[in-house]
């Protein structure tokens, strides 16, 4: 018999993407309710580039939480050609950074104030290496002749691997990983190089995007590959290796700004994300490493102490609104077989 209930550890979000402003007090309960922490994304406009923007923006953050809420932001620093090292290692000495952010330039959203070129940014990188922290990495090329399926493969062998050949103690968190050679990189590198995977890649691939019309809600970046990249990140995501763990991406947009000419990139999954996530560990005869993937590997990674307390998983029927405050969640309309109870 399958078990009706599934408790583990308080569980974290390594990736999220909370926005600001009337966004920022929509989104922030969802991911309070079901995360205890999470790393937050500084791709705001303008950017977190600095430690005194950090500060303002998690007191931003906790205000608008709800009364209740037990939750701490952990807050990134949104790395620029001109990031300045000292202040990087002041905020994360202060507790202010526990991790910095490369965009490379124009990736994503909001990221034109990114990298131009990782050279650029070594006297940082290398600050980061004697100090263990951790760089969180958009892994694509943005060189407009590499096809947009192929930025994060070219990525690998273009950026990451030679970095982390002349760095090899940097430690570095491949967020959102999207293909089988990602995988294989992380598998292959030291203990120092982890990867986030998301919940949308771990049930979506291309064809969901773009067959039957084009279907902008399932749009996010980077963009969902072939299915057999989907089936090399549910075997990782399921392994219980140490190197995968928990990172939603969760990035809302209005219906309006996905459904448009320019519709953006991402996707929001903060409401359900562990009933995603279940669905697919269930589906994979792995619900014996759910616990590993949600709450254990990503702060040891970080070289942070595991949560106390516990949340417990149901098996009943959650349905997914169709929409929830003018935003289109993950799996709208569809039902999951488990509740965060």
């Amino acid at each position: 018999m399958p078990p009706e209930t599934l408790t583990i550890r308080r569980p974290d979000d390594w990736h999220v993407h909370l926005r600001d402003g009337d966004m920022l007090r929509a989104v922030v309960p969802y991911t309070a309710r079901q995360f205890a922490r999470a790393i937050v994304m500084p791709n705001l406009s303008p950017p977190v580039i600095d430690t005194a923007a950090a500060d303002a923006y998690r007191k931003r953050i906790v205000a608008a939480l709800p009364e209740s809420a037990d939750f701490t932001p952990l807050m990134t620093c949104y790395l620029t050609d001109i990031s300045d090292p000292a202040d990087l290692a002041r905020g994360f000495k202060e507790s202010v950074f526990t991790a910095a952010k490369l965009y490379p330039a124009n990736a994503t959203t909001n990221s034109a104030h990114g990298v131009t070129d990782i050279a650029r940014i070594r006297n940082v990188l290398d600050r980061m290496a004697d100090l263990g922290m951790v760089l969180c990495v958009h892994g694509e090329v943005t060189d407009p002749e590499v096809d947009v399926f192929d930025r994060e493969a070219v990525f690998i062998d273009r950026v990451l691997a030679p970095l982390l050949r002349e760095l090899p103690e940097l430690k570095v968190a491949f967020e959102h990983v999207t293909t089988e050679q990602a995988v294989q990189f992380v598998e292959s590198s030291g203990s120092n190089v982890a990867a986030t995977i998301t919940p949308q890649h771990l049930h979506l691939n291309r064809n969901a995007m773009l067959v039957g019309g084009i279907r902008p809600h399932a749009y996010c970046l980077p963009v969902a590959k072939r299915e057999k990249h989907r089936q090399a990140l549910r075997k990782a995501a399921t392994s219980g290796s140490p190197k995968f763990f928990l990172g939603t991406d969760s990035a809302p947009h209005t219906r309006e700004a996905k459904e448009s000419a320019c519709g953006c990139a991402g996707i929001f999954n903060a409401p359900f994300a562990l009933e995603s996530y279940l669905t697919v560990f269930e589906a994979e005869g792995a619900l014996d490493k759910f616990a590993g993937f949600a709450s254990e590997h990503g702060p040891r990674f970080y070289g942070l102490p595991l949560n106390e307390g516990t949340v417990t998983l149901v098996r009943e029927p959650s349905e997914v609104p169709s929409e929830i405050g003018g935003v289109v969640p993950f799996h709208a309309g569809e039902m999951l077989d488990w509740k965060l109870a």
